[in-house]
């Protein structure tokens, strides 16, 4: 095996990492939203809770070329399309839930507010 083949298993192997460390440690458990926070899903899949999620101010999330993109830690990253969440937003308020890997950071759900 080259090199760069073990680098890329390696990296690979890792991605389920990021998602693994999601976790509800109660503090929104008697949020009348919960039940729908942890129904929210992609077409990657679950999102997850609001404990996993993280509010987005506007300034932080835009539409660009037809996309939506986010502010993470000062770089912008394009949300994939099958990432953003197409239901209405009843917490009001924009919402992401980044995976953090070794490849960086990536989106598994984006639920766009109002931009007020």
């Amino acid at each position: 095996m080259t090199k760069g083949a073990l680098v890329l298993l390696v990296a690979v192997a890792l991605l389920p990492v990021g998602m693994a460390l999601a976790r509800d440690d109660g503090r929104y458990a008697n949020s009348p939203l919960k039940p729908w926070f942890d129904s929210l899903k992609s077409s990657k899949g679950l999102c997850c809770s609001v404990a996993d999620g993280m509010a987005v101010a506007d300034p932080d999330w835009d539409s660009k070329e037809g996309h939506y993109r986010v502010r993470l830690e000062g770089d912008w990253i394009m949300v994939p399309d099958d990432a953003v969440i197409t239901e209405p937003n009843r917490a009001g308020r924009t919402m992401v839930w980044p995976v953090k890997s070794s490849l960086g950071t990536s989106i598994r759900c984006f639920l766009p507010g109002s931009m007020s």
